[in-house]
């Protein structure tokens, strides 16, 4: 059974309902080409808003961007065995350069125009950019190389679902190159601490990071850092990955720099990013069963006004929405302008529009009718409901910054709640399992765990529940005390986080 709004709820059916929201907020929808998906204009405004934000930070901290091709040579992941191995599977292959015509099917692949070597299209960028960044480095002068790019990649998927695994998604990969084991290890460190700065800032949802077991790293990487959210059916979704790749890359391409010494070295590497899964993420963090709920600072309308009444009154109430938003629009709130809209669509009731905006996640709603205006004060309504409050229409500005203020605040303590409700510290078997039973998420589990893969792959197949990191810094200080595993009953350094996930 849908609600009003025809959107499922989320206790009868969890992924029915994160379609609903997708779909009916006008974020995305399915394309012709399985696996894919089109991003409508409000969900590519959204991503445009974390974009926006995460390309100033990475400038902050002194990255540039860069633009790498598409396609890369077969024989550049092989140079990689770890790397070729973890991506082998979600590959797509172009093998031939032209079609032609043909009389009984129309159009065919011209077989000869057959490539002499395939070229594979981005999974992601590592192999094309070492091969590069080998012309580009050749002493220590040149580094650190601190580049970043905003792009698209391919990785097959049979099994779609809008914006958290689409076979084609939006990302950005920042790759870099140091002269020293600890600068790549405090370059991966860093970017970790930009994302979990986004993420809280912006996204408003609180994440545990950490490093990721040996077999949850990425592929080619030395070690793997995670930021890990908890969705509102309890399951972990991975918000972003930063990877210290060692010299594994540097090698494998042979990128060798000349030390202050006149000695050659192979540099050391990291890469890092995040993609539009992170809208999947914050709608699975904050939406509830009237629609989307954004966050905002990345809302594309943070304030909807919608004015009221019939002829002259009317007129006159839609003439002062529009110095409503003249005003608002030159009220900065967060560093940026109040993003506003007057919805003065005509022959639908001001009801429909109150509806439809509470879907499409606008954080504040303004209704102004003749009364209103006659008495000087309009009415003031938040996306997470509450009571309308009489605002003087000289104080607009103050009272929607004062709103998109409590909004966020509210946002990110209701979340924290969420996670620290539905996060548990288990020492038995038993208990651990019961955490797991069933369809459904457990939350985060913390437990003691042997650091054995084998221990880790039997704890997978029993219950689904995977390594997500050894959180850093820990939940509870108490975390990272030694134990005993949960399963095995071996010794265990200390508790890691455990969860079905996304």
């Amino acid at each position: 059974m849908s609600g009003g709004k025809g959107i499922t709820p989320r206790a009868e059916n969890y992924s029915q309902w994160y379609v609903d929201i997708v779909q009916k907020a006008d974020l995305a929808d399915y394309s012709a080409v399985r696996g894919c998906m089109v991003i409508k204009p409000h969900g590519y405004a959204m991503w445009e808003h974390m974009q926006g934000a995460l390309d100033r930070m990475f400038k902050e901290t002194g990255h540039v961007n860069a633009y790498f091709p598409l396609f890369i040579p077969k024989s550049f992941l092989a140079r990689e065995a770890a790397h070729i191995e973890g991506f082998a599977k979600e590959c797509a292959v172009v093998t031939h350069h032209r079609l032609k015509a043909d009389p009984d099917h129309g159009i065919i692949v011209d077989p000869e125009a057959k490539l002499e070597e395939e070229l594979i299209v981005r999974p992601t960028s590592e192999t094309i950019i070492w091969n590069t960044y080998k012309g580009w480095i050749q002493s220590w002068r040149d580094l650190p190389l601190l580049i970043n790019q905003w792009a698209n990649v391919v990785r097959w998927e049979m099994r779609p679902r809008l914006f958290l695994r689409t076979a084609e998604f939006l990302w950005q990969e920042g790759h870099t190159a140091h002269a020293t084991a600890a600068e790549a290890e405090e370059e991966a460190l860093r970017m970790l601490g930009v994302y979990r700065e986004f993420m809280v800032d912006w996204l408003r949802v609180p994440v545990v990071t950490g490093p990721k077991s040996e077999s949850e790293k990425f592929a080619g990487a030395d070690h793997t850092y995670t930021l890990e959210a908890l969705t509102q059916d309890l399951r972990a979704i991975q918000a972003g990955t930063s990877h210290n790749l060692g010299q594994s890359f540097a090698k494998a391409f042979d990128v060798t720099f000349q030390n202050t010494e006149g000695k050659l070295e192979h540099v050391w590497a990291t890469s890092w990013g995040v993609s539009t899964r992170m809208v999947g993420m914050l709608i699975m963090s904050h939406s509830d069963d009237q629609g989307l709920v954004a966050p905002p600072r990345v809302a594309p309308v943070q304030v909807v006004i919608v004015p009221i009444g019939r002829g002259e009154g009317l007129d006159a109430a839609t003439a002062k929405c529009r110095e409503l938003e003249a005003e608002l629009k030159k009220t900065v709130w967060k560093d940026h302008p109040i993003r506003v809209k007057v919805d003065d669509r005509d022959k639908l009731s001001p009801g429909f529009k109150f509806n439809e905006w509470e879907l499409k996640g606008a954080c504040l709603r303004i209704e102004l009718g003749p009364r209103d205006l006659e008495a000087g004060h309009f009415l003031l309504a938040s996306r997470l409901g509450g009571d309308k409050k009489e605002v003087a229409l000289a104080d607009v500005a103050q009272a929607v910054a004062a709103g998109l203020d409590e909004m966020n605040e509210a946002l990110f303590a209701r979340a924290l709640a969420h996670r620290e409700a539905h996060t548990k510290r288990v020492d038995t078997w038993d208990e651990f399992k019961a955490c797991f039973e069933g369809e459904g998420g457990g939350g985060f589990v913390l437990a003691h765990w042997d650091g054995t893969p084998e221990t880790e792959a039997r704890i997978v197949e029993e219950t689904k529940a995977t390594i997500r990191c050894m959180p850093q810094p820990p939940l509870d200080p108490s975390d990272e005390a030694p134990g005993k595993c949960v399963l095995t009953g071996a010794p265990s350094a200390r508790r890691v986080v455990f969860a079905k996930s996304y």
